[in-house]
């Protein structure tokens, strides 16, 4: 904290989330932000504001049951300086709803794009093969049978045909937020 002014702290238990507030809520010089759905906290000296650096990024989950690992992702890339948009639940299940989230952020120059996605794992080799910038597929640790714990998704993702995806991890949402927002804040850069 005293040489970057702020830490993450990813998955963490309800005890250490009690015990950080305790601490930290003690101290006027700290901000505590608690995202419970994504189990991520965020804890910055009241003084300090996260650089805008002018990546955008756009996070989309199959599911509903995606999207804690999504939020994971938004927090991370967020702190990086990006800014992001979300779309939930617009898997492949109903392949005609990821028609109008898609298009807005084509629309709005998203330089990345994370795709959350368990069972089959399908929708991120879709978004691919739709886009022309990177996509980073999350394989969600959902699933049941021969795909269970999220191999299913792991092994679609890794075998898609589609250029330009990027594959991290089952879960890996803080993996899937930190790459996106590098790419993009460099792709950003660049731009200017």
């Amino acid at each position: 904290m005293k040489t970057n002014k702020f830490a993450i702290i990813s998955r963490y238990a309800e005890k250490q989330k009690e015990l950080i507030v305790k601490i930290f809520r003690i101290d006027n010089r700290y901000d505590i932000e608690i995202n419970e759905l994504g189990k991520i906290i965020v804890i910055k000296e009241k003084s300090f504001n996260f650089p805008k650096r002018g990546g955008i990024i756009g996070i989309i989950t199959a599911g509903s049951s995606d999207i804690l690992v999504a939020e994971e992702a938004k927090v991370t890339a967020m702190a990086m300086g990006c800014e992001v948009l979300t779309s939930y639940d617009v898997g492949i299940a109903g392949v005609h709803r990821i028609f109008a989230p898609l298009s807005e952020m084509i629309k709005k120059n998203v330089h990345v794009i994370i795709v959350c996605a368990g069972m089959e794992g399908t929708l991120p080799g879709v978004v691919a093969a739709l886009v022309d910038i990177p996509v980073i597929g999350v394989p969600i640790s959902t699933g049941y049978g021969m795909g269970e714990k999220g191999k299913g998704a792991l092994i679609t993702m890794l075998q898609s045909c589609s250029p330009g995806l990027l594959v991290v991890n089952i879960d890996n949402g803080f993996g899937a937020g930190a790459s996106a927002a590098l790419i993009a804040n460099k792709i950003s850069a660049n731009s200017i």
